[in-house]
């Protein structure tokens, strides 16, 4: 189980919002905090610290200039999503990013767009790709949102929908927002089942708060399972000290 570090930008700046109330009309988002440091100051921090495999997620527009800033001062170190498409992804590889984390361009109007995943994969290669599987449970499956994760799609997050997606990507990333941003605990019950579905590197998010979490999510899922963390770090505004989370991770390894 390896920590996986976040950059996310809404409006230019880093933030932790509830993702759930991301929307047109940002008067409704809900922000758990604002950072008064630029996107390259937490790439240049996870740099020196040795962390990869992390991701800049774009919230919206507005905030390209921000996301070349953090890849620029971490290349090779970051992977980026949020408004990747065909046409744009290798730009931003030849930016600097690791790989290019794809959303809203495969999952349209409630469905997986085959043609769409087939496009970017054969542009970019499936060894520079990473999908994003932002999930919300209903009658106790799991199911991609889509459109700011308030729209349910027919796409079932399971071992069948796993196997289908696998040989199109390098990595999984997968969001549990019914509690992601709200520092609830991690969700469990998709936790264990994704460490039992997925055959490439996998890395969740949502609800992670403390020490006590990161062992609750290594037992269940056997540290199959990669973990990122936001709101609950005190480098954004949380009580979860960032330093601590790296040394009980790091201390997991052969």
């Amino acid at each position: 189980m390896k920590f996986r570090p976040c950059i996310d930008l809404h409006q230019g700046k880093v933030k932790q919002i509830v993702g759930e109330t991301l929307q047109p009309d940002v008067s409704g988002v809900v922000e758990n905090f604002v950072s008064e440091h630029t996107p390259d100051y937490y790439a240049s921090m996870y740099r020196e610290d040795g962390l990869e495999g992390g991701h800049v997620i774009m919230l919206g527009g507005g905030n390209e200039k921000a996301a070349e800033d953090a890849l620029r001062a971490y290349p090779g170190g970051l992977q980026i999503g949020g408004g990747i498409r065909a046409d744009n992804a290798e730009k931003y590889l030849e930016l600097g990013a690791s790989h290019v984390i794809v959303t809203s361009y495969i999952f349209q109007d409630g469905k997986l767009n085959w043609d769409h995943l087939e496009a970017i994969a054969a542009k970019v290669g499936p060894e520079r790709l990473v999908i994003d599987l932002s999930c919300k449970e209903r009658d106790g499956k799991y199911y991609v949102v889509t459109n700011q994760w308030r729209t349910f799609s027919d796409f079932e997050v399971s071992l069948s929908g796993i196997a289908k997606l696998e040989p199109y990507c390098k990595e999984f990333l997968i969001h549990a927002v019914d509690v992601e941003g709200k520092r609830q605990g991690v969700q469990e019950k998709l936790a264990a089942q994704l460490a039992e579905w997925t055959t490439i590197p996998t890395t969740y998010a949502g609800g992670a708060r403390s020490l006590d979490d990161l062992a609750r999510f290594r037992d269940i899922t056997g540290g199959r399972l990669d973990i990122t963390i936001g709101s609950a770090l005190d480098i954004f505004g949380g009580e979860l000290p960032y330093r601590e989370v790296l040394a009980y991770c790091r201390s997991l390894e052969p």
